[in-house]
């Protein structure tokens, strides 16, 4: 216990509370049991220990943990419960609970039987935690942490401007992005943010070793996530990879499940397992027709893309329409819903059309299409229903 406490008054002093996401003054954090998830690397280390600096003054009352930490291999997290209350502990932090076999027992036991303990758990592996999360359900409050929009990427560069709704953005973009735009170089920071901004540990790395460390996410996703929650052999998780390749290698366009899937050396079916177990671990999202999907449908996608341009560098496919179309379906997704429609290039809320391109794009494929959109790249400003892309990254 000793060791935990040191790891954690080390981890506490290096802190900064200079930058805080959204997501943190949405959280009840008075409740007693709440659940951060989100994918690898977006930031839910620091927010515990954000909210411990931010609201102990006496930190001896708080204790962060993580569940990869060798004590653990000797202890469990009622070891931990009956040390805490010995020592007047009343916040438990519990980074990484899918390190533990059978965490969602052991956190629903530590809620039971230590009434005075407040439980702040996070997890990284959504596949792991969205499988276990059931037998919670009434007691926890579960929150999704996002990547970094474009919007927050702009202010841990300490330039701030308030969120945008869908709504103003389609219908006033002119005046929007023209105040944006007058007080930052909007398409140099856009730039930059498309390569290498979706994970806010952009700010402690170069650009290589970010995206070095993008690629190793990605690795540990397929190589340990995956194989925590489905029964696959080596040589499935190989032919993942090699499925990530051929997606981030093609221009975009819907998807040949026959040619992809003979490619790779599986069935139909096995492709569409692996698609979907790798678009719940947040690296690839999966495009359908509104009318086709159900939370239980193993329905083919109708196109794949990826969850944020980071990965598509990392990768080494920049392809630009692929980065175009990530980009845009990654910051309406996190609040609206995005099906892929019959003509153009997304559907947002079963209402809304867009075709994403170039600066030059024309509304050839959705015109006369009522509320059609471009959303075009390489634009400071749009006009009528052109508008630019780097806008809707101040959605969320």
């Amino acid at each position: 216990m000793k060791t935990l406490k040191r790891q954690y008054n080390r981890l506490l002093k290096r802190i900064s509370t200079t930058h805080i996401r959204d997501l943190y003054n949405q959280i009840s954090w008075d409740t007693r049991l709440v659940g951060i998830k989100g994918a690898r690397g977006v930031g839910k280390t620091t927010m515990m220990l954000q909210r411990i600096k931010l609201a102990f003054p006496d930190s001896s009352k708080a204790l962060y943990v993580s569940l990869d930490d060798i004590w653990f291999a000797s202890h469990t997290l009622i070891d931990l419960g009956e040390e805490a209350e010995k020592e007047g502990i009343t916040h438990l932090f519990i980074d990484e609970v899918h390190r533990l076999p059978g965490w969602e027992r052991q956190i629903k036991n530590l809620y039971d039987f230590f009434p005075d303990l407040s439980i702040v758990f996070t997890g990284s592996s959504l596949l792991v935690i969205d499988n276990s999360i059931a037998d919670l359900s009434r007691r926890c409050l579960m929150y999704n942490l996002s990547g970094l929009s474009f919007r927050e990427y702009l202010e841990f560069q300490d330039i701030s401007f308030g969120r945008i709704s869908l709504a103003d953005i389609l219908y006033k973009h002119e005046t929007l992005a023209s105040e944006i735009a007058d007080k930052v170089d909007i398409l140099w920071h856009f730039e930059r943010y498309l390569r290498h901004g979706f994970y806010p540990f952009y700010t402690t790395e170069t650009e290589v070793d970010y995206l070095t460390r993008v690629n190793n996410m990605v690795a540990s996703v397929i190589d340990y996530d995956i194989p925590a929650v489905e029964n696959v052999e080596y040589a499935t998780l190989i032919k993942a990879k090699h499925l990530l390749t051929l997606m981030a290698s093609q221009s975009p366009s819907p998807l040949n499940g026959k040619q992809t899937s003979e490619l790779l050396g599986v069935t139909v079916n096995q492709l569409v397992k692996l698609l979907s177990l790798l678009e719940r671990s947040q690296i690839l999202r999966l495009l359908y027709y509104k009318t086709e999907r159900s939370p239980k449908s193993l329905a083919k996608p109708q196109k794949v893309i990826f969850n944020n341009s980071s990965i598509l560098y990392a990768l080494g496919y920049a392809n630009t329409g692929k980065i175009r179309e990530t980009f845009l379906a990654s910051m309406i997704a996190n609040q609206h819903e995005v099906a892929y429609p019959k003509d153009g290039d997304l559907l947002v809320d079963n209402r809304y059309l867009f075709e994403v391109g170039g600066r030059r794009k024309n509304f050839e494929q959705i015109k006369d299409i009522p509320d059609s959109f471009v959303a075009a790249d390489g634009l400071t400003c749009g006009l009528g229903n052109r508008i630019p892309l780097w806008l809707f990254g101040f959605l969320y």
